[in-house]
Formats: C-alpha cells, structure tokens, sequence
C-alpha cells in the first residue's frame, strides 16, 4: 500500500492539521516510510509466540477493598478554594 497527495491532504483534513503545500510530499514519504514498516513487521512469522498480557512479569498482590476512612467531606473540602453544596467549585470551561 502506498500513500499519494490526495491521501495525504485527506488524512491532514480528517486529523484538523494544516500542512503546507511544501510539507506534503515530505509527509508522503514519511507515510510510505511507516507503511513499508508495517509492511515488514507482517512478514514476522510470530505463530509460535505466546500473547502477551503485559510486557512486565509482575504480579500484584489482590488485597481486601475495605473502606479506611470515610465520611470526611468537610475536611477534603477544608482547602479548597472555592466550594459549593459540599462540592469542588470550578470554573466554567464549556459554554
């Protein structure tokens, strides 16, 4: 699979990125770069390997979910800023 300047142009739109016209053929050789990367890591023949969950071996110990402290909303709320209804009070940040 190859990628061309229209396929460019339309994953830069589809993304919301501008690209300048001197940039694009720069980012369709990058394109085909990864791509042909892609392309050799399907070639690997990985039948025998086992999936892997994590990369990491460890385990974590499960322990009880048991409730320590609770029912501190006044001492939470006790720095806060600004608070409301018992509740954080923020700025607006959608209109």
């Amino acid at each position: 699979m190859t990628v061309d300047t229209q396929t460019v142009k339309r994953v830069a739109a589809l993304a919301k990125l501008k690209i300048d016209e001197d940039k694009v053929a720069a980012t369709e050789a990058e394109f085909n770069k990864i791509l042909q990367w892609v392309d050799q890591l399907k070639e690997v023949d990985t039948s025998n390997v086992e999936a892997l969950v994590s990369v990491n071996e460890n385990f974590l110990e499960m322990r009880r979910d048991e409730v320590t402290e609770g029912n501190q909303a006044d001492a939470v709320l006790a720095n806060a800023p600004q608070k409301e209804y018992g509740y954080f009070a923020v700025p607006k940040v959608i209109e």
